[in-house]
């Protein structure tokens, strides 16, 4: 998974967006807004994964003409295209590019049976990376957040990067049709 490539498409699709939004930030407040965007899309990938529906035998939301496991993995990116926007947004990108040679050791770590704890640290660095300021606390999220693509939900390094650049254009397209 190249995440240069994968932050290089995402820095560009947000600059793309505020160019045809015209949107002028204060830097603050386009912070917020994409921590709130990835709190969202955290959920999104809980939602859509359903691990924590212990209630339903069949788990797995799909979108139509999609199996569960393509839908989750578009929602997965989703939620990393805000970690690499956070990433820009704070100058903490070297927290995204010193994961690159660690994400082979990272798909050898025990996969989690229950997502709730790993998915409730998520959140908390999340929060403690945005409150405290905490690049520490931002890495760390990253790290789980990329350990529950590849290990919790068994998606390849090729598949991650492929979905994102297959949603980082469609993206594209839809604002070139005023989405």
């Amino acid at each position: 998974m190249d995440l240069q490539q994968m932050l290089s498409a995402s820095v560009y699709l947000n600059r793309l967006i505020d160019n045809k939004k015209k949107l002028h930030w204060a830097p603050e407040a386009r912070v917020q807004n994409a921590f709130v965007a990835l709190d969202v899309e955290l959920s999104e990938v809980a939602n859509t994964s359903e691990w924590f529906k212990v209630w339903k035998t069949h788990r797995g939301k799909h979108d139509e003409n999609q199996t569960p496991e393509e839908t989750l993995l578009f929602e997965y990116v989703d939620a990393m295209d805000f970690f690499l926007l956070i990433s820009n947004l704070k100058n903490w990108n070297h927290v995204i590019l010193n994961t690159q040679p660690d994400l082979a050791k990272i798909a050898t770590y025990k996969r989690e049976q229950n997502l709730d704890k790993q998915y409730l640290i998520i959140k908390k660095m999340l929060f403690n990376a945005f409150f405290d300021r905490s690049e520490s606390a931002f890495s760390h999220c990253f790290r789980l957040f990329i350990k529950m693509g590849l290990v919790d939900f068994g998606f390849s390094e090729d598949q991650i990067e492929k979905a994102f650049m297959e949603k980082n254009e469609l993206n594209q397209q839809r604002q070139a049709e005023d989405y």
